[in-house]
């Protein structure tokens, strides 16, 4: 059975899952071989439009799907999985939650003991095709399984397997969350250039694209960034000037300092998760 004829199911369409079905269209799947479910008409309706499958009931969409995206919020997961036992217990079918901070045990908890999941972490480029995701399987999870979920992730950017489970904690510190320091980083560069003098718009022209074109750069480089780094650094020149100011500053401490708030509040967030498995 190719990839292609797997039918595809979605429970929740916000923006997540909108980007995960623009994805594998542009990918070549057919919108036919989509389904989802919501609790807003308006967004099944425009779904509809393009040809996906919709339904209001979270079951129909488990019953029609080889894999489903469990892409709704975190604290309504145990309230949508539930009830979705029966059918998972006598449907083979795979689920992939994007839902930051919920375990496996949860999930298993609150499905069945021999359910075949993936936990995944997506980030937000993922909205323009350009994302990073770091992927788990449980033990349940076929070959065949974990390929369908590399062909869901991979439509929206490139994506990565994760050992152990516990690395989740890392990955949402660096990648989860790693849009929002980037974006810090360029407002902080935008607002020192004004400063210099630039106006407002040459300022975020300049800036965006030097952060795209050093992230090209680095994609495509067969060295790594510290080695890039060095070899746009000139001694005595301008960049190793604002280069020690970092420095100075402790800059790659406040980095980890700062990952580190983000791992471990992490963790704080699946606690209460825990509890409730």
């Amino acid at each position: 059975m190719s990839d292609n004829s797997l039918k595809i199911g979605f429970i929740g369409a916000g923006n997540m899952a909108g980007a995960l079905m623009d994805g594998l269209i542009s990918d070549g799947r057919d919108p036919s071989g989509l389904a989802a479910a919501d609790t807003d008409t308006a967004k099944l309706d425009a779904l509809g439009a393009r040809g996906i499958y919709t339904s209001m009931d979270n079951a129909d969409i488990v019953a029609r799907s080889s894999a489903v995206i469990l892409a709704v919020k975190p604290q309504v997961m145990m309230e949508v999985l539930t009830p979705l036992r029966d059918v998972l217990a006598t449907h083979d079918c795979l689920l992939v939650s994007i839902a930051a901070g919920i375990s496996m045990d949860s999930l298993q908890t609150w499905t069945h003991a021999k359910q075949a999941i993936v936990r995944c972490m997506p980030n937000t480029p993922a909205l323009i095709q350009t994302g990073a995701s770091a992927l788990f399987a449980n033990s349940a999870c076929t070959g065949e399984q974990k390929a369908v979920a590399e062909s869901l992730l991979g439509a929206v950017g490139t994506m990565c397997w994760l050992d152990q489970e516990a690395d989740m904690d890392a990955v949402t510190a660096l990648s989860g969350s790693g849009p929002a320091y980037f974006f810090l980083l360029m407002e902080a560069m935008q607002e020192a250039a004004v400063a210099q003098g630039l106006d407002a718009d040459t300022a975020r022209q300049l800036c965006l694209q030097t952060a795209l074109g050093a992230a090209r750069l680095a994609l495509q480089s067969d060295v790594d960034v510290a080695e890039l780094r060095r070899r746009v650094t000139s001694p005595g020149g301008t960049t190793e000037a604002a280069l020690r100011q970092f420095e100075s500053e402790d800059f790659n401490a406040m980095v980890a300092r700062a990952l580190a708030k983000a791992a471990d509040r992490s963790r704080e967030l699946a606690a209460p998760d825990k509890k409730k498995a």
